[in-house]
């Protein structure tokens, strides 16, 4: 049996909402999701990369739109890994444009964040643009929604 998860992460990946805030932001997803097997916030000290699991799709250039193929991007979180992701920007190699790799267009959303929301099989087909919106207010900063299937 799969999986699915809606993950919300702050769209700047070194922001991170004050505890109360987080917790009014969790307080709504609950009640948006109330039948999701589990609805839970993760805060860490380091930056961490969301990813979409079985959902990956792909990675394209923001400015060209060239397909940056997954080696560019698997070698690409090598080096930004190392430094613990505290510097996401890395020169791609379509147009040598330096891009900050949360801004690329990935074809299924995946991010960077200090900080997420999550419900475990939501039993929802998505959250409606007034949810999204409750939930930037409550964490006073734009998500970024990411579907992740495993």
């Amino acid at each position: 049996m799969s999986d699915n998860w809606i993950t919300l992460i702050p769209t700047d990946p070194y922001f991170v909402p004050t505890k109360e805030n987080l917790a009014s932001a969790l307080s709504l997803l609950k009640q948006f999701v109330p039948d999701a097997d589990e609805v839970e916030s993760i805060s860490s000290d380091k930056v961490m990369f969301v990813d979409c699991g079985g959902n990956w799709s792909g990675v394209l250039c923001p400015k060209c739109n060239v397909d940056l193929e997954d080696w560019f991007f698997s070698d690409a979180m090598e080096t930004a890994h190392a430094d613990q992701f505290r510097n996401l920007v890395q020169a791609v190699p379509c147009c040598g444009a330096s891009i900050s790799l949360n801004d690329l267009n990935f074809v299924w959303a995946v991010g960077f964040a200090r900080c997420k929301l999550e419900a475990m099989n939501p039993n929802i087909r998505d959250l409606s643009a007034e949810q999204i919106r409750l939930i930037e207010t409550a964490l006073q900063h734009s998500v970024r929604r990411i579907w992740i299937h495993i």
